[in-house]
């Protein structure tokens, strides 16, 4: 990489390219074979953070179609597409999925395609494969396997480091075994079993530096702020529904209301009585505001068609009183949402 432009020294160059917008890189890169290169080198990412360029965008990966994940750029209300993810695992589902080390991280889950002919389940339930998806190389690369193979589990992010605990294995069997993983160094290491598992698919969230385990049917909630110390249970009697956190408080959907939640009690937010109707859909917080992306609109007694959607509902809570809007829909995605979490690029 030298010579961007005559007279001017690359550094400087580089610093200005920084404040172009991530989804105009495509058309930077066709200026020269030095601006492609540009583009795709890491002091580029880095210029970016220095002159406070850096973007935040929402992932999804949706039941149609296959294996393909887009980014959603709340600044200028546009999707950007990923090449599809490379698994051999048809209709890869019930995976983890979080953003660290500047990098989009999916990890484990199983095949929920279904065989035409006798109507069950094709492929494996479980496995232990990571995948990595990096926004400077635009590539999906194969990472170190979990120790464990899982669906359905847990996933988060703790000083960096990912944390998956809990879940089901190939056996269909719920675990509650837990492990870390260090991006920076590509190796798994065990760490403290859950203390309880039951027979659902978990979930997990961070708050004000913990993570928060929690089962689908339980009211208790397993914490985990030092690993040494392992995990604490603890029955908050939490809502259970779609959740997203937003500048560290959590928002819960259920029975067509929005919930704060505190620690031992909730605060109705607002109604959201027109997602009744609709299940398999994301939901995550981002700025001051909660989306609802995308799932599908089950059959009623009046139309007894399903229907798949791209929509983006977005509710700001910064506002006195909280208000709903639409933004663009996905353009490639559809229907059921299989993963969803942010990535800051």
């Amino acid at each position: 990489m030298s010579g961007l432009i005559e007279g001017l020294p690359d550094a400087v160059v580089l610093r200005c390219l920084a404040r172009v917008p991530f989804h105009r890189h495509p058309h930077l890169e066709l200026v020269s074979r030095s601006w492609r290169d540009a583009i795709h080198s890491t002091e580029l990412f880095k210029a970016r953070k220095e002159v406070n360029s850096t973007e935040n965008f929402i992932c999804i990966c949706a039941y149609d179609p296959d294996n393909l994940w887009q980014l959603y750029d709340p600044l200028h209300d546009l999707w950007i597409t990923l090449p599809d993810l490379p698994s051999n695992i048809r209709h890869l589902a019930h995976f983890g999925v979080v953003s660290t080390a500047g990098k989009l991280f999916v990890l484990g889950g199983g095949s929920d395609a279904v065989d035409p002919l006798t109507g069950d389940q094709a492929g494996c339930f479980a496995t232990d494969e990571v995948w990595s998806y990096d926004p400077i190389t635009r590539h999906w690369v194969p990472c170190a396997s979990m120790i464990v193979p899982r669906a359905m589990f847990a996933c988060c992010v703790l000083d960096g480091k990912i944390i998956v605990a809990g879940g089901f294995t190939d056996c269909r069997k719920s675990i509650s075994k837990a492990e870390i993983y260090d991006p920076e160094a590509d190796v798994w290491a065990p760490i403290p079993d859950l203390h309880r598992t039951h027979n659902s698919a978990c979930t997990g969230v961070v708050i004000e530096g913990k993570i928060h385990i929690l089962h689908k049917g339980l009211s208790t909630v397993q914490v985990l702020e030092n690993i040494k110390q392992g995990w604490t249970v603890i029955d908050y009697g939490w809502l259970q529904g779609p959740m997203a956190v937003v500048k560290g408080k959590l928002y819960i959907m259920s029975h067509g209301q929005i919930y704060k939640q505190e620690t031992y009690s909730n605060k109705l937010i607002v109604s959201a009585s027109e997602f009744r109707k609709k299940i398999g859909f994301a939901m995550t917080g981002l700025g001051d505001d909660i989306y609802v992306i995308g799932g599908v609109i089950g059959p009623d007694r009046l139309n007894w068609d399903i229907k798949s959607t791209s929509d983006v509902d977005v509710l700001t809570l910064g506002n006195e009183r909280p208000v709903w809007r639409q933004v663009a829909p996905m353009t490639k995605c559809r229907g059921t949402v299989l993963g969803c979490t942010q990535m800051r690029i």
